[in-house]
């Protein structure tokens, strides 16, 4: 599809509706997150449980009224990534275009995840999913250097977010006609939710690269092996508190990016 066709489905009435639903893919991943965040900071206080999104997705989907909910919300994930994917088509610089198509992989595996537990699918923990996919990548030719570069690959990401966070530039994603200046509120939850969901993302890479140094893909994990990790260090109850508490800043950062997001 061409840029010149996205750019006319994103005018008129046709490209408001798919605006406000791309909006409202912004809520869903706030609301993920802030859950995720409140379940962090419960194990951080030794009260337990799973800081997995799959798992927070199948408790809301038990029963028909949560399985209509994740079909809402698959939908509007699935705007959300479309307009993303719109945006690394008519971008004109490459760096963005990258970003913005990474992006909408990111939104679409999650409107997937979304859309197959509202469908009946039984859900797998992510740690269970880390160590499939790097069980079957060692078992190919080079597995343990593809391991590696998932794991170099989440380390990258999580320092993007991180460098994103303390320099703000965040901001140039929330600047837009209708709301020029956003307020100090917002912009302090976008430092600190970047900041912290950067940490995260760089602690997973850091498991899979331990896993492919020592050819071990039960080495791998999610958040929630990663939550378990920090848990054990010095000081970990304080750290994953915090760490929960990023979550939850970058959960109320998304749902006012709902609101004042460049689109």
């Amino acid at each position: 599809m061409s840029s010149s066709t996205l750019g006319g489905l994103r005018t008129g009435s046709s490209g408001d509706a798919w605006e406000r639903a791309a909006r409202a893919g912004y809520l869903v991943s706030g609301a993920l997150h802030v859950a995720l965040g409140a379940v962090i900071v419960r194990i951080g206080l030794g009260a337990g449980g799973e800081a997995d999104q799959t798992r927070l997705l199948a408790s809301v989907g038990d029963g028909a009224l949560g399985r209509v909910l994740l079909a809402v919300a698959a939908l509007a994930l699935l705007a959300l990534a479309g307009w993303q994917a719109a945006d690394a088509v008519r971008e004109p610089e490459t760096r963005e275009r990258g970003r913005a198509a990474a992006k909408s992989l990111v939104y679409l595996a999650l409107a997937a995840s979304t859309a197959s537990i509202a469908l009946g699918s039984a859900a797998s923990d992510q740690d269970s999913q880390a160590h499939g996919v790097a069980g079957a990548l060692m078992r190919a030719p080079a597995g343990r250097v593809l391991v590696g570069a998932i794991g170099l690959g989440l380390v990258a990401a999580g320092a993007f977010h991180v460098i994103k966070g303390v320099t703000r530039r965040f901001e140039e994603d929330l600047r837009s006609p209708s709301h020029p200046e956003v307020g100090a509120g917002v912009r302090w939850l976008g430092t600190v939710g970047y900041v912290a969901k950067g940490g995260a993302l760089t602690l997973v890479g850091g498991l899979f690269g331990y896993a492919a140094l020592t050819a071990d893909p039960d080495k791998a994990a999610g958040i929630d092996g990663a939550v378990e990790r920090l848990r054990d260090a010095p000081a970990g109850p304080v750290l994953v508190v915090t760490v929960g508490l990023g979550f939850a800043a970058y959960g109320l950062y998304s749902l006012a990016r709902s609101r004042y997001a460049r689109m």
